[in-house]
């Protein structure tokens, strides 16, 4: 039962970076992401098993550049990724210059931005919400796109 589990976790983390790779039309070679949350749960640094792990991988593997930021895990995700990833004093830091906000840890300080300051930032004002926290019409409302996790 731990493994069918396991699997579809991971099978689930393959389908974000899926959606992702389809909004780019398979193509994000040289695309800068903002990551929004490192750890495997809130108010942990804690990255063992954390999504956060395969979906910048696969990110990175397919020429994506990553600016992150997560309130504890930073030290540990130097750990892990050293200086193939850019690692940012905010949350609001990581947007500039990004083509997109990629949410993977729901930490409270991520629940209500500033939609104004994403939108701004961003290159192509979309949001993917690994973590299925924001609300998609108010987003939208806002001028940013919205992917989720499933099929919310």
């Amino acid at each position: 039962m731990l493994e069918a589990v396991k699997e579809t976790n991971i099978n689930q983390r393959k389908l974000f970076v899926d959606k992702i790779l389809k909004y780019y039309n398979n193509n994000i070679s040289n695309k800068i992401f903002a990551v929004w949350g490192l750890s495997f749960k809130p108010k942990t640094n804690d990255m063992r098993e954390a999504p956060s792990i395969d979906i910048i991988n696969s990110l990175l593997m397919l020429g994506a550049k990553i600016k992150a930021y997560d309130p504890q895990a930073m030290e540990n995700a130097k750990v892990i990724f050293g200086d193939k990833i850019e690692y940012s004093k905010s949350a609001y830091e990581t947007l500039s210059n990004s083509h997109a906000l990629i949410l993977l840890t729901e930490w409270n300080e991520f629940r209500k931005p500033d939609l104004e300051i994403i939108k701004n930032n961003l290159i192509d004002e979309i949001i993917f919400d690994g973590r299925n926290q924001y609300n998609k019409q108010k987003l939208k409302s806002h001028g940013l796109e919205y992917i989720n996790i499933g099929n919310l």
